[in-house]
């Protein structure tokens, strides 16, 4: 209906400026929005205000020149002028009712929409390096990325959901001596030190078991050699970078390459393995695990850097190879190659969009954490420089989420091992309550997680209040089966007119706006809107429960109530599962 009215009043505008009672060269989008209050209609447009104040004209007059033109439109009843010089259109009963009709006809599907169809849309989140296991900060981009794709679904588009396994880095050398030095230490050998910038958690101690357990002392070799002539770590007055890359030099010297590969490989596969099982577990599977090491076997990135140079927007300075990131609206330029020969990170971040851009996405999104605020930035300047659509990439950024217990923060650090794992949320407080907690909030917007809270089974909680009211609606149909009366649904949905009461009304206009507001979320990169309405939807259930019998004697009137709830049941259900979460009949 909304798009109805926004079509006519686009065929409106076009008509007075033929009638030359507006100006040809005024153009602007025209608006159409829900109400805040039904008493001033279903929709409004504040286009007369826009438009009288481009073309000189008195608003409210203008307005009624609109409404004079506006066509006949089947369930809109009135239409209004309002205040300043609003439009409200009120819809007609049949129009409220129709709602009703169309969610239980079309069940599941209802709210999905072919508008995107043979779009393809590239949604890549979490993304975490894979050197341990995925913490609770990690959960908010699972739940925000996997939500958004499930939307972007539902409105037609095809979505690949991409994990990208950054599995050549630096990083990943320092996991993999971590990894070692705990396997040394199996052999009942003492450890002179343990390097301040290692990993520490009990994960890699499990890792170092499992590959004593396969190879035994395959890779041992004699603590004296690891250690001798090593350079200070930071606890003994020196640089804490310094040392660990030596002793990772150290490592692979003496294990050889084959025997490092053994070791490398075997850190990765272990927690790659536990993070899938980890994300399948949480509801997500990703379709394709993009590894940054694929970038270098095929020479993706030095024909990216190769690109670059033929566009002149390469530079040397000091040893290392530059890019002219300012010339494109970046802060500052950014190094490419390193003047040890070594590419960055931004090497392989132009290849691995390079990729996604070969792969013929209409639309690529980049969830990435709060810490990565200037990747947006310098992307969009090499998408530019090598002439590319550079709106076609999305970097949405999600701030952390603060976890709480008893009203005491929770400290975490990943590389002290000191951190609450996700699987360990989950199985704290549950799959539901996760998924429903980490969207609750705007993707930039701090999230403060209270675990009490997301475990209680009171109002308060917003899942649990949610899932209550569908619990509701299955137990009013149990009650009708115990007295053994049956719903008839053509009865109910030729009735729907006995639906007068004022909660009958507000739940009808809820209703409504379900299709609305998946296209909004989808629209703003917005999961956390569906939430809310759906703890809107749920209240007004629960006031519509409170105030009113459903099952009563009169079997029109009976239907009729029965043909609403199911149809807000169904709606919960729909947007229940959309952010992957359980509707329960009983609780």
């Amino acid at each position: 209906m909304k798009e109805q009215i926004q079509n006519s009043l686009t065929v409106v505008i076009k008509k007075l400026q033929q009638d030359n009672k507006l100006p040809e060269n005024i153009s602007i989008p025209i608006k159409v929005d829900y109400t805040r209050d039904q008493a001033h209609g279903d929709f409004t447009t504040n286009i007369a205000m826009i438009l009288a104040k481009l073309a000189k004209h008195n608003p409210k007059e203008l307005a009624q020149l609109i409404i004079d033109y506006f066509p006949p439109l089947k369930y809109i009843e009135t239409v209004e002028i309002a205040g300043p010089g609003f439009i409200n259109f009120y819809l007609s009963k049949q129009a409220a009712y129709l709602v009703i009709k169309n969610i239980l006809k079309e069940g599941k599907t209802y709210g999905q929409n072919d508008i995107a169809i043979n779009k393809k849309i590239n949604v890549e989140f979490v993304s975490a390096n894979p050197t341990g296991p995925l913490h609770v900060g990690h959960g908010r981009c699972v739940a925000f990325g996997d939500t958004l794709a499930n939307i972007f679904e539902a409105l037609g588009y095809q979505v690949d959901r991409e994990y990208y396994v950054n599995d050549a880095g630096r990083q990943m050398h320092i996991l993999a001596t971590s990894l070692w030095l705990r396997y040394l230490s199996l052999f009942n050998e003492e450890l002179p030190h343990f390097p301040v910038n290692a990993y520490l958690g009990d994960y890699i101690i499990d890792i170092a078991k499992k590959l004593q357990n396969i190879h035994g002392d395959l890779l041992r070799r004699p603590i004296k050699d690891v250690f001798v002539n090593l350079p200070k770590d930071e606890n003994e007055g020196g640089d804490k970078e310094i040392y660990i890359d030596a002793l990772i030099n150290r490592t692979k010297e003496l294990l050889g390459e084959s025997d490092y590969s053994l070791l490398f490989d075997a850190g990765i596969t272990a927690i790659l393995d536990d993070i899938k099982d980890d994300l399948a577990q949480f509801g997500v599977n990703f379709k394709r695990w993009f590894m940054e090491s694929s970038l270098f076997d095929d020479d993706s990135i030095k024909k990216g850097i190769a690109l670059l140079k033929e566009k002149n927007c390469l530079y040397e300075q000091d040893g290392a190879l530059w890019f002219r990131a300012t010339a494109f609206g970046d802060e500052k330029d950014r190094v490419v190659v390193r003047n040890n020969g070594q590419t960055t990170y931004f090497a392989s971040d132009i290849a691995y969009h390079l990729n996604k851009y070969n792969r013929g996405y209409d639309q690529i999104i980049d969830i990435l954490g709060a810490d990565h605020h200037g990747y947006a930035p310098r992307i969009k300047a090499f998408l530019q420089a090598l002439e590319l659509d550079a709106d076609k990439v999305n970097v949405l950024l999600i701030q952390f989420a603060i976890l709480y217990r008893n009203k005491q923060k929770v400290s975490m650090s990943t590389r002290s091992g000191d951190f609450i794992t996700l699987r360990e949320l989950r199985q704290e407080v549950g799959n539901d309550a996760a998924r429903f907690f980490y969207v609750m909030r705007k993707n930039d917007q701090h999230l403060d997680f209270d675990l009490d809270l997301a475990k209680s089974r009171s109002t308060e909680n917003p899942v649990y209040y949610i899932q209550y009211a569908h619990a509701r609606i299955c137990s009013v149909m149990r009650q009708l089966n115990e007295k053994k009366w049956v719903w008839s649904l053509t009865n109910g949905l030729e009735n729907l007119n006995f639906l007068q009461e004022k909660t009958e009304i507000q739940l009808i206009y809820r209703l409504q706006r379900y299709t609305e507001i998946l296209l909004a979320a989808a629209a703003n990169y917005a999961p956390h809107t569906l939430a809310h309405y759906l703890q809107e939807l749920a209240n007004d259930l629960h006031v519509y429960y409170n105030s009113q019998q459903f099952l009563v004697s009169d079997e029109t009137l009976r239907d009729a109530r029965l043909c609403l709830i199911m149809a807000t049941k169904q709606i919960l259900h729909n947007g229940l599962t959309l952010l992957g979460v359980s509707a329960p009949e009983e609780m």
